[in-house]
Parts: C-alpha cells; structure tokens; sequence
C-alpha cells in the first residue's frame, strides 16, 4: 500500500481523467467539497488529508473504485450503475454519458477497446441514421417498454433527430480509438430479428420503411466488411482513411458474447458490463479488469481472424449474413 499522500494523489489524478477538458478541475473539486481554491489545491497535492465525509462526496459524484488506491485484494469489486429507466435514466442520458466516455478515452494519447459483441457496438449503428433510429426505437417501446411509447409506430423520418446528433458524435469518437471487435453470426441475426418482429408484429408504420432498413443493413454490412479488411474504421460515404490495424476484427463460433467492453489506457483500464442489454455497469477495480484482460486474451485465442489479413473467413462471414437479409427481404416483396 502507497503512502496516503501517494493514494490521495492517485485519487485525484483518476478524478481528473474522468472530467471534461474544458472544466476546471480544481472549481469542480472546491464547489463540490465546499472548500475554497487553496485548500482544493492543498488537497489535490496530498498536503491536507480528505475527510471520510468528503471521500464519500468524491466517490458519488465521480464512481472511482477505491480499491485501486488503497490495493486491496478483495473479492469484493464496486460498480458505477447507469441503469435505464423512463423516469430517471432515458436514453438521451444514456447516450450522453456514452459520449462523455468515449470522448475521454479518444483524448486519451494511448487507448484501446476490446468488445466482446452480443449486438453491434452501439457505435456502428450510427453510420446509418435509419439503423440508429431503428435501434433507439426498438429499446425505448420493446426492450425498456417506456410509456410514451406503447402506442406508437416506427416511422422512420419521425426519428428524434437529438439522439441522432448523439450517435453521431460517438460514432465520430470511436473512430479515432483502436478497437478489438469479437463476433458471431448472432452478434447481427439479432438486430435483423428484431427488425422481422416489429414487421410481423405491425409496428412499421410502412413496408417502404421495412425494405429501406433492408437496404442500409446490407450497405451497413459491406461498410463494416470494408473496414475489417482496410484495418481501421472510417465514416460511411468519406473516402477511407486511417491508421492500419486499429481495427481488429474476430469471429468465435464457440462462445456467445456477452455485450462486456474494456477499455484501456496508460491511467488504468475500465470494464463495461451490460445488463438488461443497456444499462451499464462500470468499474476500475484493477483485480476485476485484470480477470476480464486475461478472458478476452484467451477468447481471442480460440478465435477467428476476419479483419486484414482473414480474407477468406472474412468474406465467408459477411457472405453468410448478406444472405440472411436478402432472404428477408424477399420474405416480404
């Protein structure tokens, strides 16, 4: 264990890190103890010991795990809850702290991502704005079942163009951050039975609407194909560019997927667990994010590679799921 100046410092740097650029620092950790500007700098310093009390306000207002600090070698492991909910929680938040994250670790001069994918990251949706609006629609009124939305259909040009401008934004972040991505066939079969439901269902205002998002999955496809083979992600539509193997994509036919993200930087590593398919759970607990390095590593292992160089089981797979769409869509011409 370091010495409490040592942790207390460590505390405050992994504060930091969490905060936008543009805030200050020091006026965020003054107004939210309630201390003035020296005695924040004394603090952040190590000079000046922190109260239990003022512990307890830095740890709800930013989610540090403190086990980081003080080593302990526990089984216990503290996790920041972000769960979705339509009074509390909404998918604008959702969205929004999502971005808040990912533009962090974009700023960040050494990151990586290692994705675990049950569904699409969230990301890739938002190449298409009408898969984008497909997905935010289909949580809102099947998955978390908000009331607002019970009565309602899927037009697509009635997309909330907000959480669009959103998507976006993550979207244009995730670009820059290297990526590790771990498929199956089900990681996009899921999305496209989700789409043959609401159409059985009739919750499609139009059939046109249905053949457009069949027509943008196969484009989204392809796209997603383009930058496994390129090496690295780029905006659909721009001519490609980017850094050679910062995108890395696997397949596994053995293990289904779990939707679990790690997320590393030189700092620490941050682990991502989804429940209820939105909500979030995170934690820096470097015992728990070290589990879950050593998991992907070995999953990777038993994994095939699809991106660069697996050209042949990279066009078996995109092959494979191009067929299933357009086998849909002739389900209903």
């Amino acid at each position: 264990m370091g010495k409490p100046g040592d942790i207390q410092i460590a505390l405050f740097q992994a504060i930091k890190h969490k905060l936008p650029d543009e805030l200050s620092f020091v006026h965020e950790i003054a107004e939210l103890l309630g201390i003035s500007y020296d005695s924040a700098y004394r603090r952040i310093r190590g000079d000046k010991p922190l109260t239990l009390e003022e512990l307890v306000s830095l740890n709800q207002r930013f989610g540090i795990s403190l086990d980081i600090f003080l080593n302990l070698d526990s089984r216990n492991t503290v996790f920041n809850c972000h769960a979705v909910d339509p009074e509390n929680y909404k998918i604008k938040q959702w969205l929004d702290t999502i971005l808040a994250d990912m533009t962090k670790i974009s700023q960040a001069t050494e990151k990586e991502i290692i994705y675990a994918a049950k569904d699409p990251p969230l990301f890739h949706y938002f190449q298409f704005p009408e898969i984008g609006a497909f997905k935010m629609f289909f949580y809102q009124k099947t998955l978390l079942q908000f009331p607002e939305f019970s009565d309602q259909k899927l037009r697509l040009d009635d997309a909330d163009e907000e959480i669009l401008a959103i998507g976006k934004k993550i979207l244009i972040s995730s670009i820059r951050i290297p990526t590790t991505e771990i498929w199956n066939e089900d990681t996009f079969n899921i999305t496209l039975r989700q789409i043959e439901y609401y159409w059985v269902a009739g919750f499609f205002t139009s059939k046109d609407d249905v053949l457009n998002l069949c027509d943008k999955l196969e484009k989204w496809l392809r796209h997603i194909q383009k930058q496994a083979e390129l090496g690295f992600k780029f905006l659909y539509g721009l001519d490609p560019e980017g850094v050679e193997g910062s995108f890395k994509m696997y397949e596994n036919e053995i293990v289904l997927n779990d939707n679990s993200i790690l997320v590393k930087t030189p700092e620490f590593s941050t682990v991502y667990l989804t429940f209820n398919v939105l909500s979030l759970l995170t934690t820096t607990n470097t015992v728990f994010t070290n589990y879950i390095d050593n998991y992907f590593k070995g999953l990777i292992k038993q994994s095939n590679l699809i991106s660069v160089s697996g050209t042949k089981e990279r066009i078996r797979f995109f092959n494979k799921l191009l067929q299933t769409v357009e086998r849909f869509k002739n389900s209903i011409v």
